[in-house]
């Protein structure tokens, strides 16, 4: 059976540990999702994953399918079915989004996709994320708004067919109507195809429409604690408090220390 596992997992970027002993099982067809205040390396462990070259590993081991993901180049991960919806996708002048997509597709798949299934596949996912048609015809994230590069990294997913898919906070900055949007297609995606999903977010509006069947908190580099949805609400309603004093961990100045290129604070 399909899985992802990671092992005793230690990361640096710039000679600072962020991960410090991550230890998680993923199942085919389950919904994980991982909380924690910011600054814990809840980013980091899905950038990792990914195979983000900024990131160093520094022991662990990361296991999917059988296979080692750390011995795996980042297009050798996205073939065997990986996929990362990133926090802050990158504008990208010059690059056509429909012609991102399809090149994505086709690297793939054993035949290329035909221009006709292409953009009946692209014309349903644009119009499943309630988006206006010109999107497949803009430069990819080229003065798209937060929600919009959002609402694409979904049709990139929709129309990629992932197994296993890394959310991270997927849900920031949309509004009550796209974060339904957006977690509906998430939804439907999960129920109608072979997929798993890591999803790190802090709304508990969005973990309630996308029904996370585990959820973990990391904190100071660690996975805490796990349960299930439960777990959320009581974040939800008393916040990261209580773990600090429970595991003794200090808790972090409202301004972070270090700042990691475009990927926010220490994330």
């Amino acid at each position: 059976m399909r899985k992802l596992v990671i092992k005793d997992l230690y990361v640096s970027i710039n000679d600072i540990q962020i991960l410090k002993g991550v230890n998680l099982e993923i199942n085919n067809h389950e919904i994980h999702a991982l909380m924690g205040p910011n600054g814990q390396g809840k980013s980091t462990l899905l950038s990792a994953i990914m195979g983000d070259p900024k990131y160093r590993i520094d022991s662990g081991e990361i296991w999917y399918d059988d296979k080692d993901v750390l011995s795996m180049s980042v297009d050798e991960r996205s073939r065997a079915g990986i996929f990362l919806g990133m926090q802050y996708p990158s504008e990208i002048p010059g690059v056509n989004n429909s012609d991102f997509l399809r090149a994505a597709m086709n690297a793939r798949l054993e035949k290329p996709i035909s221009l006709f299934k292409f953009i009946r596949e692209m014309e349903h996912a644009v119009d499943d994320l309630g988006m206006k048609s010109d999107i497949a015809h803009r430069n990819l994230n080229e003065g798209f708004s937060g929600g919009e590069k959002k609402r694409n990294e979904i049709i990139q997913m929709k129309l990629l067919k992932p197994q296993f898919a890394m959310l991270d906070e997927i849900d920031s900055g949309l509004d009550v109507d796209a974060l339904k949007i957006v977690a509906d297609a998430v939804q439907d995606l999960y129920d109608t195809q072979d997929l798993s999903l890591l999803i790190v977010s802090h709304y508990e509006r969005f973990l309630d429409l996308t029904k996370p069947t585990h959820v973990h908190i990391l904190l100071d580099g660690k996975i805490v604690e796990s349960g299930d949805y439960e777990l959320v609400s009581k974040i939800d309603n008393e916040g990261y408090e209580w773990l600090y004093t429970k595991y003794g961990v200090e808790k972090p100045s409202e301004k972070p220390a270090l700042v990691l290129e475009s990927c926010g604070a220490n994330r």
